[in-house]
């Protein structure tokens, strides 16, 4: 449903700037395109009134920009057309894999970029969609189990889990639901993801909106996880006030310049993950 909906977003989008451009003039229809860059912005200059210390306007300059080009790549391509490009993968005698877990109003092409890179050095992953798009939180659970489950059956070890956004939060209702069946906690990176809740959810629509609430009863019931890496940033626009995506003794690891989808895009995460990978290959004995 998620790429359905952001479908109907792009054509849409594309229909309004053709009808602009057609009564008004090309140039106007081509600055209808280009509206969400200017409500893009907004969102970053509150930042400068919301963290302490706020973060300098060049940074947050530098953030928008990146986060036009993220959000159009998202938003507009890969998301609505190419949820599917990579498929899962799960190749015999893999030694390492991952459970990537995408965020808000995202779909698993949020990663594309990693599963290439992953396939490409053999590393087995599942990326599963979190559906319904605005349905409960804990009602992901269950999907994020059967993923881990997948690559537990290949690897003979659990897996790595990132998550981006609200896909931190997914990982610890998954933990709160099926920890007891797992003999080991998860080792876990997070980018950007409100685990105090955030200011910016009381505008999203639908039940997984409210649950991120800040200081929502229900984010600070959450299980809490205990091999953490979270990566935040002073210029995240989503998840604000900024200390928000550091969950309580997590390792915390500060990007300046680069707004919430940008994260996903960032060599700090990758190579994070692959010291993750690295550990989780050697440091259990498979199972046969």
């Amino acid at each position: 449903m998620n790429g359905r909906l952001q479908r109907i977003w792009v054509l849409v989008r594309l229909a309004v700037a053709l009808s602009v451009g057609w009564q008004v003039g090309w140039i106007w229809g081509l600055l209808t395109l280009g509206l969400h860059a200017g409500v893009l912005w907004l969102g970053f200059v509150q930042l400068r009134w919301v963290n302490r210390p706020p973060p300098t306007w060049r940074q947050l300059l530098r953030a928008w920009a990146g986060e036009v080009v993220a959000s159009e790549l998202a938003f507009s391509w890969r998301q609505p057309w190419r949820e599917w490009a990579e498929p899962d993968h799960l190749p015999a005698g893999a030694r390492a894999g991952v459970l990537l877990v995408h965020g808000f109003g995202c779909n698993r092409a949020r990663w594309n970029g990693w599963m290439k890179r992953l396939r490409a050095q053999g590393v087995a992953f599942v990326a599963p969609t979190l559906e319904p798009a605005f349905g409960s939180i804990d009602d992901y659970a269950d999907d994020i189990e059967r993923g881990v489950r997948r690559l537990e059956a290949v690897l003979g070890r659990p897996p790595v889990l990132v998550a981006h956004s609200m896909g931190g939060l997914a990982l610890r209702a998954w933990w709160r639901a099926h920890g007891a069946g797992h003999a080991v906690p998860p080792r876990v990176i997070t980018l950007g993801s409100p685990h105090g809740g955030t200011r910016m959810a009381r505008f999203g629509q639908g039940h997984n909106a409210r649950q991120m609430r800040l200081r929502s009863p229900w984010v600070t019931e959450l299980s809490l996880l205990t091999d953490v890496d979270c990566f935040w940033t002073p210029c995240d626009q989503i998840v604000n006030p900024a200390e928000t995506a550091i969950l309580p003794g997590a390792r915390a690891h500060r990007l300046d310049g680069v707004g919430h989808m940008g994260l996903v895009h960032s060599d700090e995460a990758w190579q994070c993950l692959q010291t993750a990978l690295a550990g989780s290959s050697l440091s259990t004995p498979r199972r046969i």
